[in-house]
């Protein structure tokens, strides 16, 4: 079970998933606004085909795993939390196992 965090702590985490969902939302607007732009232009004759589609799946694919990254993986109970710990509880095991260390400069 992980320890209780310090309010500096939960204050730093907070602000970290903040950051992590303004910034989602934020390509999310700009998706919106330069797929719109090349839907216009591929309609408007630039082009035999409605070349659009290719930007649109290939951004939107990058968009939908930052979503997930960012909404799924980032929560508090979630994969990347619970594999942060784990790797955190294997360094002081390991820092343990080999005793104490001088002091680096």
């Amino acid at each position: 079970m992980p320890s209780p965090l310090s309010p500096e702590e939960i204050d730093a985490l907070a602000r970290r998933r903040a950051n992590a969902k303004l910034g989602w939302y934020v390509h999310a607007v700009v998706f919106v606004l330069v797929n719109t732009v090349l839907f216009a232009l591929s309609g408007r004759g630039f082009g035999t085909r409605p070349w659009s589609v290719y930007p649109l799946l290939g951004w939107g694919l990058g968009l939908a795993l930052h979503g997930v990254s960012v909404f799924l993986l980032g929560g508090g109970s979630g994969l990347r939390e619970r594999m942060v710990q784990r790797e955190r509880e294997a360094l002081l095991r390991e820092q343990q196992q080999q005793g104490p260390q001088p002091p680096r400069d």
